[in-house]
């Protein structure tokens, strides 16, 4: 593992500014959407991620071609010679990503089968892909289980249908969204996902040629239609890393300024990061003036010094606390004064990383029990899903290593604000879902190195 692991000299606060590109959990959608199209799409701002390399290696795989655009960060895909992939290509991916259970509806319409490997992705929960499956079976497509993964068919076609999420997935309405768009009929998705990537996922399907109203009480309406053509897209900018990066500059003291970074779709965060006693200021796009460039906005977090202060907190889904960024946060809520509670109601198994922070010198104790009133699937199973972190504490160094992808990057702020030198194993991992991290902490004054 000498070559996975990152030593990290910490103590330092980090103090500069970086910048973020499209939301992973948008772009990659983004990319299978391009298989529904009849002409070539161009995808703007695409992070240099594993993730996205993943779906590049599967869409080539499927007759894609996939190539680099003029601008940095810009992919072009021509979807003209869509073809099937033998299994075993296919399972070279297997396990590397999730992403695959979301070509089912684009290969049905296009060759009229699918494979899907087993699945991989961050250990924090089964997340079954149960909801998936029953979606596709509503949509006329039968699914056969072998030991290699799935094979999809529809013999008679997709057609519209009504289908009720028990819980608001975003992974299932997704799946929804790609089925749907090109199937005979009208589907109703009742209970659907709304998070701002759901809604710009709606955006580039619109602009494909997709009819899709959006509804309150979390309707979603698809009518389908017989051809759709390329996009043409910049996503929104990734909220997780934003508030990552926000919740680093809190725990070390320092000061980060996110280019890029949006206020409208980090809102919840916000309020949050100011109740802590962090601050913060928007800095809006400037528009160019003469002959100016302009100068891109984003938004600047900092400690502004003293005590910070324990919260209460919730997990939940959109417009509630997101799951992914409470663990960068709760490296920052161990420096707060008090006792904070979080309660996870979305990954049962997602504060396995307290573990680690504990052997720094946090307080951390978890429980079986909801320590809030946000209606919790787990609540009365054997799932330590709630967190009450005592502090300050302060950090000292460790070995760690990260368990998935979220948990390394809050392992990641543990080591930078903790006294002395941590060794970071397993640290590509970070790689699925932060651009250039590594360039990024030095842009910020960080000392960290290979060995």
């Amino acid at each position: 593992m000498t070559d996975d692991v990152l030593v990290v000299h910490g103590g330092t606060p980090l103090e500069g500014r970086i910048r973020v590109r499209g939301a992973k959990n948008l772009v990659s959608k983004a990319m299978v959407a391009a298989l529904l199209g009849d002409t070539p799409s161009r995808l703007f701002d695409v992070p240099r991620i594993r993730d996205v390399e993943v779906v590049r290696g599967l869409l080539g795989l499927h007759g894609v071609k996939v190539s680099d655009g003029d601008e940095e960060g810009e992919l072009v895909f021509d979807p003209s010679n869509v073809e099937s992939a033998s299994t075993d290509q296919i399972n070279v991916h297997a396990g590397s990503s999730r992403i695959p259970i979301l070509f089912c509806g684009p290969l049905l319409h296009r060759l009229g089968h699918a494979f899907i490997p087993d699945l991989g992705g961050c250990h924090i929960g089964p997340r079954p892909i149960d909801f998936h499956l029953q979606a596709l079976r509503e949509f006329g497509a039968t699914v056969d289980k072998t030991p290699e993964g799935l094979h999809l068919s529809a013999p008679n076609g997709l057609h519209g249908t009504k289908f009720a999420l028990p819980y608001p997935s975003v992974g299932a309405t997704e799946q929804v969204l790609l089925t749907a768009v090109m199937a005979e009929g009208v589907t109703e998705l009742r209970n659907a996902a709304v998070e701002p990537e759901i809604i710009d996922l709606i955006c580039v399907l619109q602009k494909m040629g997709a009819i899709i109203k959006v509804h309150t009480d979390r309707v979603i309406e698809i009518q389908g239609v017989k051809k759709l053509h390329g996009y043409t897209h910049r996503p929104i900018p990734d909220r997780i890393e934003a508030a990552s990066w926000a919740a680093a500059a809190l725990a070390t003291r320092g000061h980060v300024e996110v280019l890029g970074a949006q206020q409208a779709d980090m809102m919840t965060f916000l309020n949050i990061f100011r109740s802590v006693g962090g601050e913060y200021e928007v800095t809006d796009l400037r528009p160019p003036r003469g002959g100016s460039s302009g100068q891109e906005g984003g938004i600047r977090f900092w400690h502004p010094g003293g005590e910070l202060n324990a919260v209460a907190l919730e997990t939940d889904v959109h417009p509630g606390f997101m799951t992914d960024w409470q663990q960068p946060l709760v490296v920052a809520l161990t420096q707060a004064r008090g006792l904070s509670i979080v309660h996870e109601t979305v990954y049962e198994q997602r504060l396995g990383y307290t573990e680690a922070l504990n052997t720094m010198g946090a307080n951390i104790q978890v429980y079986r029990d909801c320590l809030g009133g946000t209606p919790c699937r787990f609540g009365r199973r054997n799932f330590k899903h709630s967190a009450v972190i005592a502090g300050p504490s302060k950090l000292h160094a460790a070995d760690l290593v990260i368990p998935d992808l979220r948990a390394g990057f809050s392992h990641l702020i543990a080591a930078l604000a903790a006294e002395g030198t941590s060794r970071v194993y397993g640290v590509d991992l970070i790689n699925r879902g932060y651009e250039d991290f590594e360039a990024k902490l030095a842009d910020l004054g960080a000392h960290v190195e290979r060995p």
